[in-house]
């Protein structure tokens, strides 16, 4: 019990501080259209991660990443990916990885 105490309170403060953490959008562009629900796109040097409203099987020769449930840029990168193409795998992206992590390797 001590040991699960002490791991809580050394990694709790990390996760923490992880949270808190600003990402890095150098590099990457920010696109919003309004709508009832906004659709949102965050285009990299090799592909985008996008919302809800882009169906990955139309992106047969992209690198594309989707995301659901989202309103915000901020929101794409603590989401889970849903769905990838077939080229946003080849550069390691995985569903269930989170869109922050997909936005490194689509950087």
């Amino acid at each position: 019990m001590k040991r699960l105490l002490l791991v809580i309170l050394l990694v709790l403060p990390i996760l923490t501080l992880a949270e808190d953490t600003p990402f890095d959008w150098s590099g990457l562009e920010r696109s919003k259209i309004s709508l009832e629900a906004p659709l949102l796109i965050v285009k990299g040097s090799l592909g985008f991660l996008g919302c809800g409203y882009i169906n990955v099987d139309a992106c047969a020769d992209e690198a594309c990443a989707i995301v659901t449930g989202v309103n915000t840029h901020n929101d794409m990168l603590k989401a889970s990916v849903k769905a990838v193409s077939k080229d946003a795998t080849k550069l390691g992206i995985k569903v269930g990885m989170t869109g922050a992590e997909a936005m490194e390797l689509l950087r």
